[in-house]
């Protein structure tokens, strides 16, 4: 693996996450309530139940996969699939072609793309030292190579970068195939170097962010997340057959 420079605003963004918002400012209309999960997962909310049901079931029509990071009135650093009102909040992860738990695409099976892009993916995949069936998995993941893609979060292009990340790997025009492989590409390259080299964990970084995979000292146990790797992983060793 080459060592990548990075700036140092690159590495405390990647590992941090981009904070969005206004302030720490409390919401005005209800109490935040903690509600531990069955399965251990710990949500703080202010919306009643009724609410909660309206927006899961949006939620869920709609395809948002998200965790927000943010802390709460205590001061208590906080986890939860749905938007804190009025608080500055981390987004820990976004809407994704791979993300959905519920898909419906046979992952063993669907039609590859080895064609569109095919320089350039190979390019940066020896500029980067990341391996080009590594790059086309999460292009196919990402945004099943729609080159103008925007999520829902505001991932952009075909690798789907966020603006702020975008920026910091020298971006200027996420819509152009050619700097959107290789700001991609450079951000395997930091993951893989940053996880010694397990593309487990550096897709599930991709995905959840850098901080989620360190926290839980491994694939976080989101759903979303966990179905995000097993699919990239599954398109990877075909597209590796492929190549």
């Amino acid at each position: 693996m080459v060592i990548t420079k990075f700036p140092f605003s690159l590495f405390i963004l990647l590992l941090t996450g981009v904070l969005v918002g206004t302030g720490f400012s409390s919401p005005v209309n209800a109490e935040i309530r903690k509600i531990v999960h069955p399965d251990g997962r710990v949500e703080y909310t202010n919306l009643s139940d009724k609410q909660r049901t309206i927006h899961y079931t949006n939620q869920k029509k709609n395809s948002v996969q998200n965790v927000y990071k943010y802390r709460n009135q205590e001061g208590v650093i906080a986890f939860s699939d749905q938007r804190p009102p009025d608080i500055t909040f981390e987004l820990l992860r976004f809407d994704c072609y791979a993300c959905g738990v519920n898909s419906t695409v046979d992952w063993h099976s669907t039609p590859l793309n080895t064609k569109d892009y095919k320089v350039t993916v190979q390019l940066m995949s020896e500029k980067y030292e990341v391996p080009a069936a590594l790059v086309r998995a999460v292009i196919h993941a990402e945004s099943a190579y729609q080159v103008d893609a925007v999520s829902k979060a505001g991932a952009q292009g075909l690798m789907q970068l966020m603006p702020e990340t975008a920026e910091e790997l020298g971006v200027t025009k996420p819509f152009s195939a050619v700097q959107n492989i290789e700001g991609g590409t450079k951000y395997l390259a930091f993951l893989l170097e940053h996880f010694s080299g397990d593309e487990r964990l550096a897709t599930a970084a991709y995905n959840a962010g850098p901080g989620a995979v360190t926290r839980y000292k491994g694939v976080p146990p989101y759903a979303e997340t966990e179905a995000y790797v097993e699919r990239v992983a599954i398109l990877r060793n075909r597209y590796a057959d492929q190549l």
